[in-house]
């Protein structure tokens, strides 16, 4: 009479709950917290909720200390604090990927989350095995869900990443998440939403897409005063190198900075490809010196009084004499052009990369 519960099946929200700690560090595993290197089980009976709750805005510690990212560019012009939130802008074959793994191996961060998230299964074990490399891997937690992964396991894939990066934060260290990328994250929630029933809007992608980035956004950052920090660096695919597609629009609004990477200068042989001129650190004024803002405020306008004068110059059309801050800016464009550029071996330290602007202007 009436209905018998199963005598192995008990509720549980254990679903929900995924491995974390640091058992994980070294590993890769799937969106539902499986090893994926084959070596062996995780070996961690920690486990945290995919989707925490958020943290009181008015808890969370401002972001007051830079984070060293080993990039001349980045830590120069860019500067990032810890516990800011980053969305790098790119094309397909820009060096995206490439930057982040120098950003990975040369960061000061204590532990490393990355989450690729719907890219293609042959740049999982690329991005894993040659570009974060052996020091790289040492100190990551790596979840992949791939593009032939289904939608839901896409998304739960973003949430367990930022889950695993929450709970090294809470334990008082300094993470550093990379998500590449955010608009396949989009993406993954667009086919569930049409599947469903939602109205498409801007591009096909429904309204629920719009509400989803800030939530998987706003859970990372700092903690409360005095506890660790997730610094973010969040990949956005500019279809066509289109800046005003929907999501990438939708995540200039929701992060603290934007790094756009430009197809042009990687054609030309600038790499990395960092577009100074687009580009924008919103924490930037607050953690840094007044000199140091002022020696990138004057290289910026340099730069880009050369660029906007390129083709007079080119031509020979333009007088010396005529625009004492252009005479300055060719004459230093040389200079300036190594100082944005780095080999993928060297690392540049934030002492490095300030001395190095100083000196450009003496």
């Amino acid at each position: 009479p009436g209905s018998v519960a199963h005598p192995r099946r008990r509720p549980s929200d254990r679903a929900r709950h995924l491995p974390v700690g640091m058992a994980l560090l070294g590993r890769v595993v799937d969106g539902a917290g499986r090893p994926l290197d084959g070596l062996g089980p995780l070996g961690t009976d920690q486990m945290a909720p995919i989707n925490a709750r958020p943290v009181n805005p008015l808890d969370r510690a401002p972001i007051t200390e830079t984070l060293d990212v080993g990039v001349r560019a980045i830590n120069a012009m860019l500067t990032v604090g810890r516990g800011q939130r980053l969305g790098l802008f790119a094309g397909t074959g820009v060096g995206k990927s490439v930057l982040l793994g120098m950003i990975a191996r040369y960061t000061t961060a204590d532990v490393i989350v990355v989450g690729l998230i719907g890219e293609r299964g042959r740049e999982v074990k690329e991005f894993i095995e040659q570009i974060l490399g052996p020091e790289g891997r040492a100190r990551s937690a790596v979840v992949a869900a791939p593009a032939d992964s289904p939608p839901l396991m896409r998304l739960q894939g973003a949430a367990y990443a930022t889950a695993i990066a929450e709970h090294f934060r809470d334990e008082g260290k300094n993470v550093l998440l990379i998500m590449d990328s955010l608009t396949r994250y989009a993406m993954a929630q667009r086919e569930i939403a049409l599947a469903i029933g939602e109205p498409p809007a801007t591009k096909g992608y429904p309204p629920s897409v719009f509400a989803k980035l800030p939530v998987l956004v706003e859970r990372a950052g700092n903690g409360v005063e005095g506890g660790g920090s997730i610094t973010a660096f969040y990949t956005v695919l500019s279809e066509g190198d289109d800046q005003q597609d929907p999501i990438a629009d939708a995540a200039r609004g929701i992060l603290d900075g934007h790094i756009v990477l430009d197809r042009h200068l990687a054609e030309a042989g600038h790499y990395p490809a960092i577009d100074i001129e687009q580009s924008i650190s919103r924490a930037m004024h607050g953690i840094t010196s007044t000199p140091h803002q002022h020696a990138a405020r004057r290289l910026k306008q340099l730069y880009s009084r050369y660029q906007r004068s390129r083709d007079l110059i080119s031509v020979g059309a333009y007088a010396a004499g005529s625009d004492p801050v252009l005479d300055q800016a060719i004459v230093l464009h040389d200079r300036i052009e190594a100082f944005l550029c780095q080999e993928i071996p060297d690392k540049v330290d934030m002492l490095q990369s300030l001395g190095q602007l100083t000196s450009l202007f003496e």
